[in-house]
């Protein structure tokens, strides 16, 4: 089989993709590699391009050649190579919330990554707390689906609790992430988020141990990597520069906690892996309160595979090399769509 790294698309965590897809590249030498641009059409480009783009993070991609399809379904129907396997490096809307993943589906191409209903619902916070509450404990929550349910919402949570935390219903990589204190003024916030015009939720604001757990499967069953804690400087938060320019936080892995906590993180890592119905890998948020409980937050089906990404951390302190890690989730790939042939 062929592989494919696919990369970009129209989401605004567009850049962390780009950032995987050069780590990706470094580890597996010279895959085929296709960038999706933000408009839809899709580009051939050379690996030795994509790892020469400076600051991903931050600059887009202006691919040095026309594109060769102008949109992806299209790109899809009309594959060039026999027997490809997709290798995703995409991260947000469209790439992760399961709609690229029906495409693949659809044409029984093989793809890395959890299928199109686990994306689906992990990629709506809101839903994906509704099945792993029964496993792991969760902190208070409200959805606004509309602005007109924002203020009241905002306002509701905080007379319910002294702090918040407000964030997209679907996304990641920590954009619109908005912290609100009862004794501050939310109208700035409010409005912020209302000219979004996208569903929001408010989490009550829980204070304890950011930690973030990731799940490999590599052939063998769901298992844990080690945990890693995101320790916060005062006055800072763990939005986007802090996530990928390291502004302002620290991660420490394996993290500084109890072998109890560590495995009541392992633990709630995997719970939320099988209870949303996830292939490959994946990598959940949580917070330990002062009791040691450990509250869910949200799970990434793609969770960043860049060079400062958490996950690849987890794997390096498990004496897992990314090559490995690459290469085992192409082989589980190949393995589901061999499977499924054999049941046509």
């Amino acid at each position: 089989m062929t592989t494919i790294v696919l990369f970009g698309g129209p989401s605004d965590e567009r850049h962390v993709s780009v950032a995987s897809a050069q780590n990706i590249v470094r580890a597996l030498g010279s895959p085929l590699c296709w960038y999706w641009a933000p408009l839809g059409a899709v580009h051939d480009v050379a690996p030795a391009a994509r790892l020469g783009h400076p600051r991903p993070f931050e600059l887009d991609v202006l691919p040095a050649r026309p594109a060769i399809w102008p949109d992806l379904e299209q790109a899809l129907d009309t594959l060039p190579v026999e027997d490809p396997v997709f290798l995703l490096a995409l991260h947000g809307t469209v790439g992760e919330d399961g709609t690229l993943q029906r495409m693949l589906e659809r044409r029984r191409i093989p793809f890395t990554g959890s299928g199109s209903e686990a994306s689906s619902t992990a990629f709506d916070k809101n839903r994906a707390k509704q099945l792993v509450h029964e496993r792991v404990p969760l902190a208070e929550s409200r959805v606004a689906h509309n602005v007109t349910e924002i203020a009241p919402m905002v306002r509701d949570m905080l007379a319910r609790h002294e702090r918040i935390v407000l964030k997209p219903l679907a996304g990641g990589s920590s954009r619109g992430l908005f912290f609100v204190s009862r004794d501050n003024d939310a109208q700035d916030v409010i409005d912020k988020i209302t000219a979004l015009g996208i569903p929001y939720i408010a989490e009550q604001f829980l204070d304890g141990r950011e930690l973030t757990v990731g799940v490999v499967d590599r052939g063998d069953g769901p298992a844990a990597l080690p945990v890693i804690e995101i320790e916060i400087e005062p006055g800072t938060t763990f939005d986007y520069e802090g996530k990928y320019l390291g502004k302002g936080t620290h991660e420490i892995c394996p993290a500084k906690i109890s072998e109890e906590m560590t495995r009541a993180a392992q633990q709630a890592g995997v719970a939320a892996h099988t209870a949303l119905g996830c292939d490959g890998y994946s990598r959940s948020d949580f917070i330990a309160d002062r009791d040691g409980s450990v509250y869910f937050l949200e799970l990434n089906t793609l969770p960043g595979l860049t060079a400062a990404s958490l996950f690849p951390q987890m794997l390096a302190e498990a004496g897992i090399s990314f090559a490995d890690f690459l290469n085992a989730q192409l082989a589980l790939a190949r393995g589901a769509a061999a499977a499924s042939a054999a049941e046509q």
